[in-house]
């Protein structure tokens, strides 16, 4: 083996030791996580008591509205000028509805549990007059694919802090609730796993508090487009929770807040400003939800 051919090979060795070095690392900084997409914008949720048209109907206007904000990606929609531009005909835009008892583990057994039973009604909308219906309130449809948006989540309830991950049971309420309000908004989110935190170096301490700076670094890090970190902050003497959202969208920082309400609305709040960003309506307003 001659001198030049061995320098070459061993120069080869180095630049496939630095590639695979970087490889590593670079791997290493993704997040394992766990995804909700969105299957259907042209649904919406709400909560009846009973099953007949009293508080049905009613279930559907609330559900018209999601579904109108859903699909536009502006929470502005408000149900007086819904109900202006439909008024009683809200059952012309349904195309299909279901309802699942909510205490279906629970006998019944007295008139509170026949026609005061709580129940979950999911409504599906006709995809081409909810269109139609947002183009005589002044809006159209987001017509473009919706981007997985990476949430960071620290919770601080009194002296307990932790990242809320997407499988521990830690937190279980406030993932429950982070993703219905993502479904709500027609918002596909991931919430990493617990077993790539660690690995990836992430603690309430790192995690919080953040600025526009470090959250895009972290999201450059991490290798995603879409990164969403926040913090809600609970202590004894508040009247609610404080929330904190910083959305970087490809290096664009987005900061809003809101505070003295339950984690539902701090959610709502987050993942209805994240479509309002993404489908170009403008900045979240703090304390808005």
């Amino acid at each position: 083996m001659n001198r030049s051919w061995l320098l070459a090979f061993m120069a080869l060795v180095i630049v496939l030791a630095i590639a695979a070095t970087a490889l590593v690392l670079k791997s290493s900084a993704r997040l394992e996580s766990q995804s909700w997409p969105i299957e259907s914008n042209y649904q919406g949720k709400t909560i009846v008591t009973g099953q007949r048209d009293e508080t049905r109907i009613p279930g559907f206007k609330r559900a018209l509205v999601d579904a109108l904000k859903k699909v536009s990606g502006d929470p502005a929609i408000t149900p007086e000028e819904v109900r202006a531009a439909i008024g009683n005909d809200v059952q012309a835009y349904v195309k299909s509805y279901s309802e699942q008892d909510r205490m279906a583990d629970i006998p019944i057994h007295d008139e509170q549990g026949t026609r005061d039973r709580p129940f979950d009604l999911t409504v599906d909308f006709h995809p081409e007059k909810i269109d139609s219906l947002l183009k005589t309130l002044g809006r159209q449809a987001w017509q473009d694919a919706r981007p997985q948006t990476l949430v960071l989540l620290v919770v601080h309830f009194d002296s307990n802090s932790y990242v809320l991950t997407s499988d521990e049971d830690q937190g279980i309420d406030q993932r429950d609730a982070l993703v219905a309000t993502a479904w709500q908004a027609g918002l596909p989110i991931a919430l990493p796993m617990a077993g790539s935190v660690g690995k990836a170096g992430l603690t309430p301490d790192s995690l919080f508090p953040t600025s526009a700076e470090s959250v895009e670094n972290l999201r450059l890090r991490l290798g995603v487009d879409h990164l969403m970190a926040g913090s809600i902050v609970w202590k004894s003497g508040m009247q609610g929770w404080k929330a904190e959202w910083n959305f970087d969208v490809k290096g664009q920082n987005h900061h809003w807040q809101i505070q003295d309400v339950n984690f539902d609305d701090a959610f709502r709040s987050a993942m209805r400003g994240g479509t309002q960003i993404l489908s170009g309506h403008g900045e979240p307003r703090d304390g808005l939800s």
